[in-house]
């Protein structure tokens, strides 16, 4: 491998091959170039970003593209170039070394390895020149390349220091496994670090944190704590009416920088509209706030239009520049508006905070906050949708921000599963198609017998798939699994978990590793439990083992959820309220709500049935479609049970207690708005 030039033309990531011209000379992370960088005992620079990153097109522009600073790179250091969604198990090591020295994480992350690809120091955006209280780059490479040569002892030190400390955050501390009182508790617990103005947690920025907020109103609804429930759909409702939802094309922005939902960082991420469509979703259920509806059947119509690549799967993102600026796509001119509008423009720009002066850097972002967080009378709001379509095909002729069209295995699952319960709920069976087709393209683009890759685009399918592959993917059948009751999804999710427990778990501390067993480029395993921008891969294997055991009764799914829930319970107390989604998953293991149907498919009633448990909310339910006789496990509450006089025929069981045989759509209805979940 000649690594005296660019090397990065080859590589299918959007990310990368924006660097392909870059006169730094670009490696990609391989097993090949660590091993010439050993060999040329030169430094390694990771520089580690996405494709919709601001600050690393900003970094990119200043350093990357200019000459000088390039030169010295390439002199000092062997340059290496990660995309983080590609492998996110390197960036979540790297980001855990940042933070063990002391500075706070982000993109485009800066890290400096020894060639063997150990951390000793780093940051994350540097400046070409001094400001903003951050070295110039050309300084810091000067200086970091003048340690790693005239000071190899106290490199040695920091690498040493920071393995041990990256060691010892896989550490385990087991505890019991938490009671629904505990898990109550601690959902009540968080009232104090909520933001009851705005919504959100305090302060800025304001991340929608979808897994904190679903274990929130859980917490609520299981408790019937209307502090709680208020805390959630204040939330809610500021995002849907605020800058960081996109109001003319649908679906949410990363996050928004202040703390009142006005300025949105403006890249689009399919992982935080797959789980905003999923938490928006369960709180209509409750609600049945117009609001959330459309919002969620905004943000599904702007995936479908925008996100599919050919063969059905979904891309990851949308840029957060166009022209070489920040937002320019989204923002508008009062005067652009009233030029397109003409008449209208008034009404609109009363409703969508349109200004001469602006509400961002004297432009507008369209938002609702100003004039109230619900909707408006039905002839306004129709008024209103026929004037954002005409300035939505306004700004489709706009030139239009990056899209990094790859296809990840674990953001399509997490896609594929909210399109499952919207489509029931909503009642949008080709939702549900669109979601087959979907987890149809992982299969076969992305799945080698069990195992699964990570990441696809351009024909290509590479990277060995990583715990949250697995686990997402594992949700996602057994979503289709329930709603069709067809047994391949419920193999696969099994078969999936197989492959989990070989390539994954820690036979001596419990839990799950995020990479496989094999990886071998890896200076430490990492093994995730804390949930940020998504739930950790270990919360949502507890709650698929908890799930599947409820589904075939096979207690060594109930033996693997009790083991990862104990080997981290111990750091409950220290670490919360970072770990909601394992206490969704400790809940559903003790409380699940198993329901079974037992009606040919095709069965009028058999659909109007599973609708209206799709309808209710029901964050514990483990449903089974039965066509013919009852083949559940002996211990299932449900074994031996059959139709009442030939009709579709349901059973609802809580713990080892079964209801009385329900055999109309009617009576199913009444029988789950009775259920009190209320642990007693």
């Amino acid at each position: 491998m000649d690594l005296g030039r660019n090397n990065l033309g080859q590589e299918t990531s959007p990310y990368l091959l924006q660097h392909q011209t870059n006169p730094v000379h670009w490696q990609p992370w391989s097993p090949d170039v660590l091993a010439a960088a050993q060999q040329a005992n030169k430094p390694i620079l990771l520089s580690v970003g996405y494709a919709a990153c601001h600050w690393c097109h900003v970094m990119a522009h200043e350093s990357f593209e200019d000459d000088d600073i390039a030169g010295l790179m390439n002199e000092l250091f062997i340059n290496i170039k990660l995309d983080r969604e590609e492998r996110p198990d390197l960036d979540a090591l790297y980001q855990n070394a940042l933070a063990l020295l002391g500075q706070q994480g982000g993109w485009p992350l800066t890290m400096f390895l020894t060639p063997k690809g150990e951390p000793f120091w780093g940051g994350t955006y540097f400046p070409k020149q001094a400001k903003y209280g951050r070295p110039g780059f050309g300084d810091v490479l000067q200086s970091i390349a003048k340690i790693y040569n005239n000071e190899p002892d106290n490199v040695a030190h920091n690498v040493k220091q920071i393995n041990t400390a990256l060691l010892r955050l896989n550490n385990t501390k087991s505890g019991d496994i938490p009671l629904p009182e505990t898990i109550d508790e601690f959902g009540k617990s968080c009232l104090q670090m909520m933001d009851l103005q705005n919504g959100g947690t305090q302060g800025a920025p304001k991340f929608p944190q979808p897994a904190l907020l679903s274990f929130l109103w859980r917490c609520a609804m299981r408790t019937h704590n209307a502090a709680l429930e208020n805390a959630v759909k204040l939330t809610l409702d500021r995002m849907s009416q605020g800058g960081i939802y996109d109001h003319l094309g649908g679906g949410f922005a990363r996050y928004s920088v202040d703390d009142q939902w006005l300025v949105p960082h403006f890249e689009k991420m399919l992982y935080d509209n797959a789980q905003l469509i999923d938490l928006l979703t369960d709180a209509w259920r409750v609600t049945k706030n117009p609001l959330y509806r459309q919002r969620v059947e905004e943000t599904i119509n702007w995936i479908l239009r925008e996100m599919r690549v050919a063969g059905g799967a979904f891309a990851a993102s949308l840029d957060a520049d166009s022209e070489g600026e920040e937002g320019r796509f989204y923002v508008w001119d009062q005067s652009e508006i009233e030029k397109t509008l003409t008449s209208d423009a008034p009404l609109f720009a009363r409703y969508y905070d349109i200004s001469a002066a602006g509400n961002w850097e004297g432009h507008n972002i369209p938002n609702r906050t100003q004039s109230g967080l619900s909707l408006a009378d039905d002839e306004t709001e129709a008024s209103l949708a026929d004037m954002r379509q005409i300035l939505l095909a306004k700004r489709d002729k706009r030139v239009r921000p990056g899209w990094d069209d790859k296809v990840l295995t674990d953001w399509n699952a997490m896609t594929i599963a909210a399109l499952c319960d919207a489509a029931m709920v909503f009642r949008h069976p080709e939702w549900l198609d669109y979601a087959r087709l979907a987890y149809n393209f992982i299969k076969r683009n992305l799945g080698q017998d069990d195992k699964l890759l990570h990441s696809y685009r351009a024909g290509r399918s590479q990277h060995a798939g990583m715990l949250e592959d697995y686990a997402h993917m594992i949700r996602a059948a057994l979503r289709l699994f329930e709603i069709s009751g067809s047994m391949s999804y419920l193999r696969d999710a099994e078969n999936w978990a197989e492959q989990v427990e070989m390539q994954f778990s820690d036979p001596r501390l419990g839990g799950y590793f995020q990479s496989a067993i094999n990886s071998s480029d890896l200076v430490v395993r990492s093994k995730p439990i804390t949930d940020g921008a998504v739930a950790s891969g270990n919360g949502i294997m507890v709650q698929n083992l908890a799930k599947l055991y409820s589904l075939t009764g096979n207690t060594h799914y109930q033996t693997r959820a009790e083991t990862t829930i104990a080997c981290f319970a111990g750091r409950l107390r220290d670490q919360f309220p970072a770990m909601p989604s394992l206490l969704l998953g400790a809940e559903m293991l003790q409380n699940p709500l198993q329901i079974v149907i037992l009606a040919p498919m095709g069965s009028p009633d058999l659909y109007d049935m599973r609708r209206a448990v799709f309808a209710a909310y029901l964050p514990n339910r483990a449903m089974t479609i039965l066509p013919g006789d009852n083949t559940l496990p002996e211990s299932h509450p449900a074994f031996g049970k059959t139709r009442i006089d030939g009709k579709a025929t349901a059973y609802v069981c809580q713990g080892p207690v079964c209801s009385a045989p329900v055999t109309s759509p009617e009576e199913l209805v009444k029988l789950l708005s009775r259920l009190d979940e209320k642990p007693a």
